[in-house]
């Protein structure tokens, strides 16, 4: 009697498993945790070094990642000093500037954050979040 309700207890928590397996198999490239940013919000590293002078750098990454290296020129602009950064990088700012706004690799969602505040809250049309961050942009610089 014992051994047949831990059997029947084994088999209804496997068969709770199997919705959950099949939708990890079904949505395996489709990350839940990390959203997909529009193809017109993303630039490379090429495209973004080709904009030259006519481009401003966001760095979203946590204050101490900055100070340990940025790409050359960039804003420190992270969510954790907003108002503050904020009120820094809005006086720099050029209307007629594209802003590139990156995090640590391709799979941080600060960069996408980021640029979407911006252009929120501080109606910017021209942002762009740096593929493959700043992982990329050690890459192509070497």
């Amino acid at each position: 009697m014992k051994l047949r309700a831990v059997r029947e207890g084994l088999i209804l928590i496997a068969l709770a498993f199997l919705p959950a397996i099949g939708e990890g198999i079904y949505f395996r490239d489709k990350v839940s945790w990390q959203s997909r940013i529009p193809a017109s919000e993303l630039v490379t590293v090429d495209q973004a070094r080709s904009w030259g002078d006519s481009a401003m750098w966001v760095d979203a990454r946590p204050d101490e990642e900055f100070s340990r290296d940025h790409v050359p020129g960039a804003f420190s602009l992270n969510e954790d000093h907003w108002n503050e950064l904020l009120a820094q990088f809005l006086p720099n700012l050029s209307r007629d500037k594209r802003v590139v706004v990156y995090c640590s690799a391709e799979s941080c969602n600060a960069a996408r954050d980021v640029a979407k505040r911006l252009r929120d809250e501080a109606q910017l049309k021209d942002v762009f979040v740096l593929q493959g961050g700043w992982e990329e942009w050690l890459k192509k610089s070497k």
